[in-house]
């Protein structure tokens, strides 16, 4: 006896098509905003010469971290520059830095109120892990019909793919705070707001800090798979070096991104170890 087949997929799609035409014009909203914010960092680091911008980030990382971490810094921008990759990579900053703070702005009072709502934890913690094992060019299907092809699409789906982690890490952070400590607050007479603000985003920022730390690294790890929306930036450049059969080209790319993960994956532990103190 044959079983019929779920049109699982047909549904799907039926569903995009009645969003993509139903709200059409948020969705175009949603593109010139974004657009325009990309355009404008991208212009502004382009702006500075790449010795500024070099100087700039060695200087961050100075006064973040140590001088270890800036020798580093310098040693791998100045790497960048000379394979002439200088442009792409500050285009994929500017979709990492974009994207990544779109991702926490939805994701901290998502991840807040999970932790205060033991119903929407319940809730929330199965669609998370449905969004953390789902593949990540799944991803891109729904930005192309929704945001057309280009950089925008990329941060739709950026922002989907690396959000998770902020919300399970904030929601976790939280829920960590010592009870002993929320007694005595309510001993006091605080109320759930100034316990939240005083106490447990206080003592839970280490953590939230993590959860945004894995958020960057996502983003970027998305944003070079992107490329294959119409995404600029280094990923742009492996995926030419790939239809073009040229794997130096794509091993420099390659290599600028890892630099950029690794100077952004230390700033933002720096911060972390900052909060600590």
């Amino acid at each position: 006896m044959d079983i019929p087949r779920i049109p699982l997929g047909n549904w799907i799609e039926g569903s995009l098509e009645w969003l993509t035409s139903e709200y059409s014009m948020v969705t175009r909203g949603i593109s010139r905003v974004t657009q325009t914010g990309i355009d404008g960092l991208n212009d502004a680091l382009m702006w500075l010469p790449p010795w500024g911008l070099l100087l700039i980030i060695v200087g961050l990382c100075w006064w973040l971290a140590n001088a270890r971490l800036a020798i580093g810094a310098a040693a791998g921008m100045a790497l960048i520059w000379n394979m002439d990759l200088w442009d792409p990579m500050i285009e994929t900053l500017t979709l990492v830095v974009i994207a990544t703070l779109v991702a926490v702005v939805i994701a901290l009072p998502v991840g807040i109120a999970a932790a205060l709502s033991e119903r929407l934890y319940r809730v929330i913690m199965p669609v998370l892990d449905f969004m953390q094992t789902m593949p990540a060019f799944v991803y891109l299907i729904p930005a192309i019909p929704f945001f057309g092809i280009g950089s925008v699409s990329a941060i739709f789906a950026t922002v989907i793919f690396s959000m998770p982690p902020a919300i399970r890490f904030t929601t976790l952070g939280i829920r960590q705070v010592p009870g002993e400590l929320i007694e005595a607050a309510d001993a006091y007479g605080a109320t759930r707001g100034q316990k939240l603000i005083k106490v447990q985003l206080p003592l839970s920022l280490p953590t939230v800090m993590a959860g945004i730390n894995q958020t960057i690294m996502l983003a970027l790890s998305m944003v070079v798979i992107a490329a294959m929306i119409g995404a600029d930036g280094l990923g742009s450049e492996v995926w030419r070096a790939i239809q073009r059969l040229r794997p130096g080209d794509g091993f420099e790319a390659g290599i600028a991104v890892v630099i950029l993960a690794m100077l952004l994956d230390r700033l933002t532990q720096s911060l972390r170890k900052q909060r600590k103190s």
